[in-house]
């Protein structure tokens, strides 16, 4: 379990504890996995580091990767010729507003393709509910100070967010699967909605009131996007972000229904956990049923 710190790698390793699945965590920084308080000793490697991944992955028979995808190719370098994988990428490969973060998901994909291993690189959508996830989090925070809500050609633009729970039982139904060769799978939530729909809900699970939506040309919030580190309390607002919220983000899940099994929350049941209360040490994030207090396949192109 290669990256089992962060915030997704962490949940995994939470529900493999739960289901009494044995797994290795494989960390960069032992102090930061020690936090998380799971009773399992982490070997560390760095992803840059080839002789420390060998020594990390050795024996391992299937090797699930949270960390960044571009780290792919160094993986595959390292791990068990039997080995098979489970990659994490995200939707982000498909953006038209090319990052640094978008390209190393190209990168990592065009990786596990070409070297022939069976597995899957899953790209899900944007993820929420994670402990310490900061995406609806900051959002709440940002309607909280302002009256209206500017948002570029009024919030039309499409998105699909998925669930940590739900991306960590797609995650553990792929360990699962038998994968013949190199695969990729988009995950995602289960409809895709309006920007200014997400934001209202998001609004409504904070105990917030929607605001009004002001719709402004997106050029204009770009330009106005570094002003907000000027602004005390107001969060940080990136360009990049306001760029991609132009564009449309949603993809077809039958995909991931058929081949992981996995149907995931609706927006509100969704942000009604990640509200109320966060999540507990000891819950089991596969269960997502109990709603109580808290990146396509190869042959499927995602809805542009």
């Amino acid at each position: 379990m290669v990256g089992a710190s962060g915030r997704t790698g962490a949940a995994l390793c939470r529900a493999l504890l739960a289901s009494g699945r044995p797994f290795r965590p494989v960390v960069r920084d032992l102090a930061r996995w020690r936090a998380q308080g799971l009773p399992v000793a982490a070997r560390p490697a760095d992803l840059t580091d080839h002789a420390a991944l060998v020594r990390a992955l050795e024996g391992a028979s299937t090797i699930v990767c949270c960390a960044h995808a571009r780290h792919a190719r160094a993986l595959i370098a390292a791990a068990p010729p039997s080995a098979r994988f489970v990659l994490l990428g995200s939707t982000r490969r498909f953006s038209r507003w090319p990052d640094e973060h978008g390209e190393g998901v190209r990168f990592g994909e065009e990786s596990l393709l070409a070297s022939g291993r069976r597995g899957v690189m899953l790209h899900p959508s944007m993820i929420y509910g994670a402990q310490g996830e900061d995406n609806v989090r900051r959002l709440a925070a940002l309607l909280k100070r302002l009256p209206v809500a500017p948002l570029p050609d009024g919030g039309r633009a499409l998105v699909q967010p998925i669930h940590q729970d739900d991306l960590t039982r797609c995650i553990l139904a792929a360990i699962d699967q038998d994968w013949s060769g190199p695969e990729v799978l988009v995950v995602a939530g289960p409809e895709a909605v309006p920007y200014r729909h997400f934001l209202a809900a998001v609004a409504r699970a904070s105990g917030l009131r929607p605001p009004p939506i002001l719709s402004v040309p997106g050029v204009l919030l770009r330009w106005m996007a570094p002003l907000s580190r000027l602004l005390p309390g107001l969060p940080l607002i990136r360009e990049a972000e306001l760029r991609r919220l132009s564009e449309d983000k949603a993809f077809d899940v039958g995909p991931m229904r058929e081949r992981l099994g996995v149907v995931g929350a609706t927006l509100e049941d969704g942000l009604a956990r990640s509200f109320v209360a966060p999540l507990a040490p000891g819950r089991d994030p596969t269960q997502t049923d109990a709603v109580q207090a808290e990146p396509h396949h190869a042959h499927h192109q995602p809805h542009r």
